[in-house]
């Protein structure tokens, strides 16, 4: 039972911990940071999927608490354990001498945060296909990894930082209203629009 949540904990913690050294310039290889968030988020989907759905975001464990694919007492003991990864994710980053992000502002900027969303929205929307049997197997984490650099690369080209996760927003010091709230807006309206084109089919 508690498996899933030291499941989310390590692959929360790893996202946080991989998009961490890239912003401080300290992984040593020439890839693009949504890239690297991509693969990463593909690679647990593969290998904690099958444990605890490979959520490693609040965003992600809300939009699908909203279309009930997740109990209650789980969806907030998985975003216990994600943002407990983000904290220890920051405190290692520390301790190996890693540069501290700088705050983003906290002032409301309402392209920041339709920016997320939109982001999310698409993430969600691929996940959701995953979720609802619409993927094989074999190509799941594919789907969901190609989901999230496509949605960071769309909030990117919108504006912003293309979080899409406010998990990582928490080890990155982006804790505002755009990079919290926006990809938990656009996830649940993801999952519920993938939801109705589904039922509809």
């Amino acid at each position: 039972m508690k498996n899933k949540y030291i499941a989310e904990f390590v692959g929360t913690f790893a996202l946080s911990f991989v998009v961490l050294a890239a912003v401080s310039q300290m992984l040593p290889l020439p890839v693009a940071i949504p890239v690297i968030a991509g693969l990463t988020l593909g690679l647990f989907v593969y290998t904690i999927g099958g444990v605890s759905g490979a959520h490693i975001n609040p965003a992600v464990t809300i939009g699908l608490w909203s279309i009930k694919k997740i109990t209650n007492r789980d969806a907030v003991a998985y975003i216990v354990a994600q943002i407990f990864a983000a904290a220890v994710a920051i405190v290692l980053a520390r301790t190996l001498g890693m540069a501290n992000p700088e705050a983003v502002p906290v002032a409301f900027i309402p392209t920041l945060f339709f920016a997320e969303a939109l982001g999310a929205f698409f993430f969600a929307f691929g996940i959701a296909a995953v979720v609802y049997g619409k993927v094989a197997e074999q190509m799941s984490g594919v789907v969901v990894g190609g989901s999230l650099l496509l949605g960071i690369l769309l909030a990117s080209f919108s504006g912003s930082a293309g979080i899409l996760n406010p998990a990582v927003a928490f080890a990155l010091n982006a804790v505002s209203v755009m990079y919290i709230v926006g990809p938990i807006a656009g996830a649940v309206v993801g999952f519920h629009a993938y939801r109705y084109l589904t039922s509809q089919s």
